[in-house]
């Protein structure tokens, strides 16, 4: 019966978690994103650099990446990736992004927020996209990748928010929206300009 029941639990936890892998590769996902050689992006809640290193390995030498997250052990893992990888050009910073991002205005061509919403109280939604308008230079986007309302996978659907409110709260911002993109099945992606 422990055989039955090891299998089960292989089916129903080990290959959800393969599915997911699957589901969503920053690789593709990054390759949607317009991002290229020279340019400067920054990470809002970075997390442990699932976009963070796919993006510094596109920028080069000649772009940078700030890694921006609350959990300074999320930092401490990018920081070790990057050296293991030989990549010289990403910075992370302790941030509660609910206030600052400790970034300079109008220095980012881009900002990329990958699953960090749902984690954020959604009065402080608008808040963030702000900071986000603030570093991006005019002319620069942001990325927003989220959970869909909708889907089996992820958080609970109480702190989701679809496309449409991201699109509200990014327009109250002096953000423009420019388009959506597919990148898989449980989450949206909006791009904004500044």
């Amino acid at each position: 019966m422990i055989w039955w029941r090891a299998l089960w639990f292989y089916k129903n936890f080990c290959v959800k978690i393969i599915y997911m892998t699957e589901l969503f590769n920053p690789k593709a996902v990054v390759a949607q994103l317009n991002i290229s050689p020279g340019l400067v992006v920054a990470d809002f809640g970075c997390g442990s650099g699932y976009f963070t290193i796919e993006i510094a390995q596109i920028v080069g030498d000649s772009g940078k990446v700030f890694a921006i997250d609350v959990v300074p052990e999320n930092l401490e893992s990018i920081r070790s990736l990057a050296k293991i990888k030989g990549l010289n050009n990403i910075e992370t910073r302790w941030a509660n992004l609910e206030k600052t991002s400790t970034l300079d205005f109008n220095i980012c061509d881009r900002v990329v927020m990958a699953n960090l919403l749902f984690q954020v109280e959604k009065k402080l939604h608008q808040r963030i996209f702000e900071e986000a308008c603030n570093v991006l230079k005019k002319g620069g986007q942001l990325i927003v990748i989220d959970w869909k309302p909708e889907s089996l996978l992820g958080p609970p659907k109480n702190t989701r928010l679809s496309v449409e409110e991201a699109i509200a709260v990014a327009q109250k911002a002096n953000l423009n929206f420019i388009k959506t993109l597919e990148i898989d099945d449980a989450h949206w992606c909006a791009i904004f300009q500044k």
